[in-house]
């Protein structure tokens, strides 16, 4: 199951995953390209990325703010169940790459059995060059990878 924006609060709202989504910290509507480092590859939604890529994704959100207790955030790291934390351009985790002020830079989280993906960033309007981008593809493709090997 992915949950993409308004879907990843729901999944964290019934929760499926953990943590919960917030107003983001400057209180205004994100609408912009960002840039996602790759936290694992160990997943149905990321088999085909590498960690430690860096894609280039649209946000569109005003609620991107993803909070957790310190135990959960722990327990996601422990677990390499983050999947996707904002970066630079060059892969670095800062304070200036995160656009919404979320925990430890967290765009994307996974379930403990790692078939829920929730994630703030839109990889559906980032699948073809027209749109900006095709680095969103590659997250389908990784769907679909995982679905022919099933």
């Amino acid at each position: 199951m992915l949950g993409i924006c308004n879907g990843f609060q729901i999944l964290t709202e019934a929760g499926l995953l953990p943590g919960a989504l917030m107003r983001n910290a400057g209180l205004k509507y994100i609408c912009r390209q960002v840039h996602l480092r790759v936290e694992t590859a160990d997943s149905p939604f990321t088999n085909q990325l590498v960690k430690g890529e860096v894609l280039e994704i649209p946000i569109g959100h005003m609620e991107g703010n993803y909070f957790c207790t310190p135990e959960e955030l722990l327990r996601l790291d422990s677990e390499d169940r983050i999947a996707f934390r904002y970066a630079t351009p060059g892969g670095d985790i800062t304070q200036e790459a995160n656009p919404n002020g979320s925990l430890s830079n967290i765009a994307g989280v996974l379930n403990a059995g790692r078939n829920v993906l929730g994630m703030m960033p839109h990889p559906d309007r980032s699948s073809e060059k027209l749109l900006g981008s095709a680095d969103g593809w590659k997250i389908f493709s990784s769907m679909l990878e995982a679905l022919a090997t099933r």
